[in-house]
C-alpha cells in the first residue's frame, strides 16, 4: 500500500480510482465495511481502490487542548487499513487552511481535480466542508455533476442491533469495558508508544515496568488491565502476556498519566522500543497504599488474576511477520 500526504502529490497510476472517505478513527466494521466496498468497486471497474483520511483528526485542529480522544492515531490507522489491502492511503494534512474548503470547492478541487476519481464510497453520516456544510445528499447531486458515481453505505449494526460507532467505543473504554470495546472494535484496542525512562520503581520492588506515554490517544478508565503487548522482533511482532496500570499512580503522587506495563517472564531491554499494548481486561481501579508492601501484595494478586484471564485470549494472537 502506497500512502501519501497530500492529494495533490498522487501519481498517475493511483488516480482515476475509487475511494472510500472518512476520518476512520478506530476502523471499525463500519469503517472496513466502507473500505471493503470501495475495493470490491475498484476491482469490478479495474481501477486503483483508495481511502483518503485525514491527519491529524480535525477535531484536535478546531478544539486545541481539548482531552485526548483518538482511538487510532496515525501509525496504526495506517496499519489497520493497509491490511484491508487498499492500493493507496491519502492521510491528508488537515489544518485550518483546508477546512476552509467548501463542500463544493472539496469535490471539486480534492475529489475531482486532485484525485480524479471515477467512485466515491461514503458512510451514510457522512459530513464534509467547511462547518460540515455537506452530506450525502449535497455529494450525490456533485456526483451527478460531474459525472462520477457515489455509494453511502447503510449503517452497519452488531450482533445485539447497535450501530458500530467511535462514540460507543470510545464510551466503552472509558467505563473500564476493554471488553466490549474489542467486540465493537473487531479486535482488542491498542495503544503504541516508544518506551520511555521512568523512576524505576517498579523494577525496585520486583515488578519491572516498561513506560509508554499516551500521546493523543483516548484515556481509558484508570486502573489495571490484564495486557498483550506486542514486541517488535525486527519486522515481526511477539504478543506477551502481562498487566498494566494506567493512571497517576497516587501512591507516587504523581500528576501525569501514563501506562506502566509489566511483561511476565521477560527480562529484555525494551528502552526507545515501540510497544503495542493491547486491552484485553478490566481488573480493578487504580487506588493509593499504605506503603511499598501493600503495593506489591496487590501486584502479584494482580499478576496471578491476569494469567488467568490471558490462558485462552492469548490462543488468538499468533506471531505477526
Amino acid at each position: 500500500m502506497r500512502v501519501f500526504r497530500h492529494y495533490t502529490e498522487l501519481p498517475a497510476a493511483v488516480r482515476a480510482c475509487v475511494v472510500a472517505l472518512g476520518n476512520f478513527d478506530g476502523v471499525h466494521p463500519g469503517h472496513q465495511t466502507v473500505i471493503g466496498t470501495a475495493k470490491a468497486l475498484a476491482h469490478e471497474l479495474a481501477l486503483p481502490a483508495g481511502v483518503m483520511t485525514f491527519e491529524p483528526h480535525p477535531r484536535s485542529v478546531f478544539k486545541p487542548g481539548g482531552a485526548p480522544f483518538r482511538l487510532t492515531p496515525f501509525r496504526i490507522k495506517t496499519r489497520v487499513i493497509e491490511d484491508l489491502g487498499p492500493d493507496f492511503l491519502i492521510m491528508q494534512h488537515f489544518d485550518l487552511a483546508f477546512a476552509a474548503h467548501s463542500a463544493e470547492a472539496f469535490v471539486q478541487e480534492v475529489l475531482v481535480a486532485g484525485l480524479g476519481v471515477r467512485h466515491v464510497v461514503v458512510g451514510y453520516d457522512y459530513e464534509f466542508g467547511k462547518g460540515r456544510s455537506g452530506g450525502v445528499e449535497l455529494l450525490s447531486a456533485m456526483a451527478a455533476r460531474h459525472g462520477f458515481g457515489l455509494t453511502a453505505v447503510p449503517a452497519v449494526t452488531a450482533g445485539d442491533g447497535h450501530v458500530y460507532s467511535s462514540t460507543a467505543i470510545r464510551q466503552a473504554l472509558t467505563t473500564g469495558n476493554p471488553r466490549e470495546a474489542a467486540r465493537l472494535l473487531g479486535r482488542p484496542w491498542e495503544i503504541e508508544g516508544r518506551v520511555e525512562h521512568g523512576d524505576a520503581r517498579g523494577r525496585q520492588i520486583g515488578f519491572p515496568t516498561a513506560n509508554v506515554e499516551m500521546a493523543d490517544y483516548l484515556h481509558p478508565s484508570a486502573g489495571v488491565y490484564a495486557v498483550l503487548a506486542g514486541v517488535d522482533q525486527g519486522g515481526r511482532t511477539e504478543w506477551r502476556p502481562g498487566v498494566a496500570n494506567f493512571g497517576h499512580r497516587p501512591t507516587f503522587d504523581k500528576a501525569d498519566p501514563l501506562l506502566e506495563v509489566h511483561l511476565f517472564d521477560f527480562d529484555g531491554d525494551l528502552y526507545g522500543r515501540h510497544l503495542r499494548v493491547a486491552l484485553m481486561e478490566y481488573l480493578r481501579p487504580e487506588r493509593k497504599f499504605a506503603g511499598l508492601d501493600a503495593l506489591k501484595s496487590q501486584i502479584s494478586e494482580d499478576c496471578a488474576q491476569a494469567r488467568r484471564c490471558l490462558a485462552a485470549a492469548r490462543d488468538h494472537f499468533e506471531s505477526e511477520s
